[in-house]
């Protein structure tokens, strides 16, 4: 199957069988989700949300969180991965946007990796996220499941080649929704150790089934109905 031909077959598979696709993690406002963001590194969701409710409430404002320390903010999360670098972030990326941001969060990726913990990943979810920017974010869901499916040839080494490569073959306007059906797809169905192809839509359109399945046919499977 050419490239556009498997890019278009399944971006048209996502937008009838996955019309809605956002972030699980919990947020009011694009300082609170960048709080999320930040946690969210190399750590899942679910173990996210559990703790940033008394987080949020305790520290509602970038001054809030600037003017404590990072032992206090520990305490907070201390169950998260990396704890004690991720407090520090926390704490160093408030002063950061009150000092030089005018408490606001940024728009752009120049001013977001600037902030303590806030790498290209980061700054592409809250530019995709909070202002519906055509910023693909690749994490190790995207890159896994990019590959896997054929979107990406095997030469893309690096989360910034996959990021390019996806970004020139899906229409702009697709880039902040087709981040979030990669990132669900991957934690649902194209898991990394047991990958759910018996039940995935995307069988015969996915270099990796039909590769492993030894699939010539470019046609679905009949379904029991």
């Amino acid at each position: 199957m050419r490239k556009k031909e498997r890019y278009e077959k399944v971006i048209a598979w996502f937008q009838d069988n996955v019309p809605v696709a956002e972030t699980e993690l919990h947020y009011n406002n694009p300082y609170e989700l960048l709080i999320a963001v930040i946690l969210s590194a190399q750590c899942t969701d679910k173990r996210v949300n559990m703790i940033t409710p008394p987080l949020y409430k305790d520290f509602p404002t970038p001054e809030a969180l600037a003017a404590t320390t990072p032992e206090v903010i520990f305490e907070y999360i201390r169950s998260v991965s990396y704890p004690n670098n991720k407090a520090k972030h926390l704490v160093g990326m408030a002063k950061m946007l009150v000092n030089d941001f005018n408490s606001q969060v940024p728009d752009n990726l120049e001013d977001l990796v600037k902030l303590p913990g806030v790498g290209r990943k980061t700054a592409n979810v809250i530019q995709s996220v909070v202002f519906n920017k055509a910023a693909m974010a690749v994490d190790t869901h995207v890159f896994r499941v990019s590959h896997r499916i054929g979107l990406v040839p095997d030469s893309c080494t690096t989360p910034f080649s996959v990021e390019k490569e996806l970004v020139k073959n899906i229409p702009e306007k697709l880039i902040p929704i087709a981040h979030h059906w990669l990132i669900l797809h991957g934690r649902y169905v194209c898991q990394a150790r047991t990958p759910k192809c018996d039940t995935c839509g995307l069988q015969m359109m996915c270099k990796y089934f039909c590769n492993t399945y030894k699939v010539t046919k470019e046609e679905p499977k009949a379904k029991n109905k």
